[in-house]
């Protein structure tokens, strides 16, 4: 058995700089017993307080991580210490049966995976969905009617008078679309008192963008029939329409999804929190090696709980993506996925006019795009307070990031051009991960961006 994860990629999977901390701490071999591994799988049990050792153990085909210690986190410090020390010191795992603790564990999730895809495969009662989605298409297009007529009112009096508003102004409108089930025009709205409120020079601008969009999403609502497929499906999706993992894979199994088989770069993760409704939004970013296609895996799960650690950054997975339906196919689940393996060469835009050509064309097919994902070859510049990067035709672009962060990126690129991945949207660039001389280092160190 060998390793194929480096440090670097485990310590990406941290659920924060804590665990990191606590699990490079476990990464000891005087720490575990007991220690084995097959090409699935890895356990060991490691000493705590108690009498009983945890019992750790991570499934290699995602990865997937299970310990017996009563931390909430996930992976917690053993999974991380036991993943860590097998990525350098991999003569440990001698043990290659693995004990019933750890078979137990290993057939339950295969029969749960088993159970999953018989579901998937199951015909949709299209009589009964069509009469829900009747009942919501009335409850939205009122709630769309009293939209029109609040932003007429806004604008007629002026963008100047928004500052003067009070949060409930915002929220009651924002409030009566959540009672319309149209939760995204619900969300554009709210953010709308923080554009308002935030203060700077070009809030006006900023407000009538907002503004703009939304008043297109209503547009588009109104002449949802005369739009083609795949138009109709993303202006459904921003008022706040989902189709679900199971309806998607039921798609799929019909045959009238969009598909792609490809190698796919893990390229980075990010993390929001929504402070009204408590929820973190973690974004899996992923591009085709053949295809050149970009890939977006999307989880949502309450702060504190454990989200996706399957797909690790900086490594290469075989994997056939279902795309859910939109303009710009960009969201993504996997139908099916082979072993992580490691790339041989990480090709990113040698220019950052190409890469800002590929988000202007992205943009066009899908005007509501807020996050895009650049790949790109630069080199990290810090000039007059602000933190940039610089392209090898010496145009450059804006990131987002803490000075200490901004000095870390400088150090791990040694000065020199190196591939690196971050979220553009439309104004900065929010580093996520990086390659240098052909290893992965991350470059958000699992922070949520807010």
């Amino acid at each position: 058995m060998t390793s194929v994860w480096s440090s670097e990629q485990i310590l990406a999977l941290a659920p924060d700089a804590g665990s990191i901390k606590n699990g490079k701490a476990l990464a000891t071999a005087s720490k575990w017993q007991n220690l084995g591994g097959t090409d699935r799988a890895l356990w060991g049990e490691c000493q705590g307080s108690g009498k009983t050792p945890y019992q750790a153990q991570i499934d290699l085909t995602e990865p997937a991580f299970r310990c017996s210690c009563p931390s909430r986190k996930f992976p917690c410090k053993h999974g991380l210490g036991l993943f860590l020390l097998n990525a350098t010191q991999v003569q440990l795992f001698t043990q290659n049966t693995p004990p019933p603790w750890v078979q137990e564990w290993l057939d339950k999730r295969s029969q749960a995976s088993e159970k999953k895809e018989e579901k998937q495969k199951a015909p949709v009662d299209l009589v009964a969905q069509a009469k829900r989605q009747q009942k919501r298409s009335e409850k939205v297009s009122a709630g769309i009617a009293d939209l029109e007529l609040w932003l007429q009112d806004l604008l007629s009096r002026g963008l100047a008078d928004a500052q003067s508003q009070p949060y409930g102004f915002w929220d009651g409108m924002a409030a009566r679309l959540v009672d319309a089930q149209a939760p995204g025009l619900a969300r554009r709205v709210r953010d709308l008192t923080g554009i308002a409120n935030s203060g700077q020079v070009d809030w006006a601008s900023e407000l009538l963008t907002a503004l703009s969009k939304i008043h297109l999403i209503i547009q588009g609502y109104q002449r949802l029939d005369s739009l083609e497929p795949g138009m109709a499906a993303e202006v459904r999706s921003q008022i706040g329409w989902t189709t679900s993992q199971d309806e998607l894979m039921s798609l799929y199994h019909q045959g009238t999804a969009t598909t792609q088989q490809d190698q796919w770069l893990v390229m980075g993760k990010s993390l929001t929190e929504e402070a009204v409704s408590n929820l973190q939004t973690q974004r899996i970013w992923l591009r085709g090696e053949t295809s050149g296609k970009f890939g977006l895996i999307l989880n949502f799960a309450p702060r504190n709980q454990p989200l996706d650690v399957s797909w690790v950054p900086g490594s290469l997975v075989p994997a056939e993506l279902v795309f859910f339906p939109g303009s710009y196919a960009l969201r993504a689940i996997a139908a099916s996925r082979e072993d992580t393996q490691q790339p041989q060469a990480i090709n990113g835009d040698d220019s950052i006019v190409a890469a800002i050509d590929r988000y202007q064309q992205a943009l066009i097919q899908n005007p509501w795009l807020e996050r895009f994902p650049l790949l790109i070859k630069v080199t990290p510049v810090y000039y007059e307070g602000q933190w940039s990067v610089q392209d090898s035709q010496s145009n450059s672009l804006p990131l987002a990031l803490a000075d200490l962060r901004g000095w870390q990126l400088l150090a791990m690129s040694g000065g020199k051009a190196i591939d690196l991945m971050g979220e553009w949207d439309g104004q900065v660039l929010r580093p996520l991960g990086l390659w240098r001389d052909g290893n992965f280092w991350q470059a958000n160190y699992g922070e949520v961006w807010s």
